[in-house]
């Protein structure tokens, strides 16, 4: 790596959080920028446009050498800023950050709410703040720090999208649109995922794919009264039931289909091993189980592949029921549920996602109309080998900055722009981090940000990258 002054790069980046990023955060989060999934009228609204107007005008500010700027917005699509730091070392490098934001949620704490920023102690609250506002001046700054110490430096680019918490669906066009100017990246770097604790730095080595739908069973053309139809005409619910236990099984909650499992390798198990020699309990004890409530496994190796590397089943949402206090003594005409499945990285989604449809849809019970309508396809992440110079030099600065080495990490969600990129870019390598450790509370009410993990990423994003011109 090439010599890094350390102390001087730790000041730098704490004056530029503190002098410069910091106070514009505050501006951001002040914008309602709902994705467009949440807001019908955003293009009315201009919210998307300000957070774009906003850290551009930022950008105007920095004094980074070799900086240009551009703002595309195709038509009826979300805007998206473009920029690009020319390189004094061989080597590209593409940032990925968002600027739109989850719903307001309910049950902010008292002086609290999404769109005002509050600052406690080492938090800063407020909706965006976190998830993923602050990414685009962590990265910026990471390329000024070595500036300023004529640290050399590869080629970096950055994408700054407007729809991530919809789901990125503009972000394709735009992958096409600007692939000229979006180069060949050796490395990409999202700062948009979690962390375990805030001790170190962890590395996100892999996301789960999704696929979701709405899975319909209809039995009758109106309700009839319970206590005349009931042995009679099939339960809508008990059908649902006996569809779902084809997918899953109900004792253990283990997906049975072989189709949506990978094979677990050693190498995996024993990376599952450290993390869970770190993070210890915490890992079942931090989810708010009800007082006598356990985990589906007690054995956190396995528990923590469940949540990362194996298939999941959750119905998070239903249709066709009354409210309770409307429900009367009658048969329903159907049920519907909302169906979720997480699938490992290395499952095609577009394929698990027709043999689904295709298992729950076939020979219905007693011939109840069935159908399985699909509205999610999205693949998992798998992080190829970082290279070794890079890999030493995030170690190195985890234990300068943290104080203590960095960690593999695993994200059970989907974060379906991280396969769109793997898709674009298949020789690049990833550098998948953030701030969003233990508390954070993103998409929910107090969101916060770490104000010291948000400095001190930045300052390992800066050792990466000198560390490429290795």
């Amino acid at each position: 790596m090439a010599e890094l002054d350390w102390d001087a790069l730790s000041q730098f980046v704490d004056g530029m959080w503190d002098d410069s990023a910091l106070p514009d955060l505050y501006r951001f989060i002040e914008i309602p920028a709902l994705s467009p999934a949440f807001d019908a009228d955003w293009n009315a609204n201009g919210h998307l446009d300000a957070t774009i107007d906003l850290f551009t005008s930022w950008l105007a500010t920095v004094p980074l050498e070799g900086l240009s700027v551009n703002v595309h917005q195709l038509a009826g699509l979300t805007p998206l800023i473009l920029c690009k730091v020319e390189g004094t070392a061989p080597g590209e490098v593409l940032f990925y950050s968002h600027l739109d934001k989850q719903p307001e949620f309910t049950g902010w704490s008292e002086g609290k709410g999404p769109w005002k920023p509050v600052r406690e102690g080492d938090w800063l609250f407020g909706r965006g703040s976190v998830d993923d506002g602050y990414g685009g001046y962590a990265g910026i700054i990471s390329v000024l720090a070595l500036q300023q110490q004529g640290i050399p430096h590869p080629t970096c680019r950055f994408i700054i999208e407007t729809c991530e918490e919809s789901g990125s669906p503009d972000l394709p066009a735009y992958l096409a649109e600007c692939k000229d100017d979006l180069g060949t990246p050796d490395l990409v770097i999202v700062l948009d995922s979690g962390m375990g604790d805030y001790e170190r730095l962890w590395i996100t080595e892999s996301l789960r794919g999704l696929i979701g739908g709405t899975l319909s069973v209809a039995v009758s053309a109106e309700g009839v009264h319970s206590g005349m139809a009931s042995g009679v005409m099939p339960s809508s619910f008990r059908i649902a039931r006996q569809l779902l236990s084809r997918l899953e099984d109900e004792d253990t909650g283990a997906l049975r289909p072989d189709w949506l499992h990978i094979d677990i390798s050693d190498e995996l198990r024993t990376d599952s091993k450290r993390i869970c020699d770190v993070l210890g309990q915490a890992l079942i004890n931090d989810f708010p189980f009800l007082e006598g409530v356990e985990a589906q496994s007690t054995d956190l190796v396995e528990a923590l592949l469940a949540q990362n590397w194996r298939p999941t089943l959750s119905i998070t949402g239903a249709g066709g029921m009354p409210a309770l206090e409307q429900a009367g003594n009658v048969l329903r005409t159907h049920t519907d549920l909302k169906v979720s499945v997480r699938i490992p990285p290395g499952i095609e989604s577009e394929l698990a996602a027709t043999r689904l449809k295709r298992l729950l849809e076939a020979d219905p019970p007693h011939g109840a109309h069935v159908s399985m309508m699909l509205d999610t396809a999205a693949n998992g992440f798998a992080a190829p080998p970082m290279p070794a110079a890079v890999d030493a030099a995030l170690d190195a600065a985890s234990q300068r900055f943290f104080g203590n080495g960095s960690m593999p990490f695993y994200e059970g969600g989907t974060i379906p722009f991280m396969s769109m990129m793997q898709e674009s870019y298949p020789d690049a390598r990833y550098l998948v981090t953030g701030a969003a450790g233990p508390g954070n509370n993103a998409h929910g009410p107090d969101e916060k940000l770490h104000v010291p993990t948000a400095k001190a990423v930045t300052k390992c994003v800066s050792a990466a990258l000198a560390a490429m011109c290795d």
